[in-house]
């Protein structure tokens, strides 16, 4: 990392500070939790967890130091499952995001829809939100995520969710507010996507000394024999 690029020393120290508030926090909702899975505890652990995190690559950034902390990953920080052992209704929740990389792809996409349809009012296809909003009606979200490239889209995180219901929802009930009732306590499993992992992997890679695994003789000007053709 750059000079430019590291954090300050003022800012390592707020995020200590952070820490250290963050863990009186959990404490104090450790002291005053009413039961054996209180919400509030729950969100003071993820606080603390965060905090710690967030001190971690600051210390790292700017002091190559590190912590004791094991920061748990999104699974460990689950809640423990309450839901039924024997469920009866399953809901899978999914989240994608993208960004826009090429609009005049997006756009030139949309207006092959648009023709296609055979529109004489052809309009939506002149705008990006009118172009995602064609887009996303002539193909199904699985179909994006594997061609998002080539619609100008670039893929950002992405989480899937499966939990449990007692009862299955009755038609219509949960459309108005499709999200408000997803209960991390009944999250049978969870799957993410991050470039917070490749980022990860890279760096596991640096550490494990890559460039030591590489034939030093490869970075040699030196004569090669030619490949033989009928091998």
């Amino acid at each position: 990392m750059s000079d430019a690029a590291q954090p300050t020393a003022a800012e390592v120290r707020a995020a200590a500070e952070a820490v250290k508030t963050a863990l009186d926090r959990h404490l104090a909702a450790v002291e005053r939790r009413s039961g054996e899975d209180d919400p509030a505890v729950y969100e003071a652990f993820n606080q603390l967890a965060a905090a710690a995190e967030a001190y971690d690559e600051l210390l790292y950034d700017r002091y190559d130091e590190v912590t004791p902390f094991e920061i748990p990953g999104a699974e460990d920080a689950l809640p423990p499952y309450t839901g039924p052992e024997e469920p009866s209704a399953l809901s899978v929740l999914i989240r994608r995001d993208y960004t826009v990389a090429e609009p005049q792809r997006l756009l030139a996409h949309a207006r092959r829809i648009e023709a296609a349809d055979d529109e004489e009012d052809a309009t939506a296809s002149g705008t990006v939100h009118g172009a995602l909003g064609l887009l996303f009606g002539e193909f199904e979200p699985d179909e994006i995520a594997s061609r998002h490239k080539e619609f100008g889209l670039e893929e950002g995180d992405s989480t899937l969710w499966v939990t449990t219901s007692d009862e299955p929802a009755e038609p219509g009930e949960w459309l108005e507010a499709p999200f408000e009732q997803a209960d991390p306590q009944r999250v049978v499993c969870r799957f993410d996507v991050s470039a917070v992992f490749d980022d990860d992997l890279e760096d596991d890679t640096d550490e494990d000394g890559l460039e030591d695994a590489l034939d030093p003789a490869l970075d040699e000007d030196e004569d090669l024999d030619p490949l033989d053709a009928d091998r």
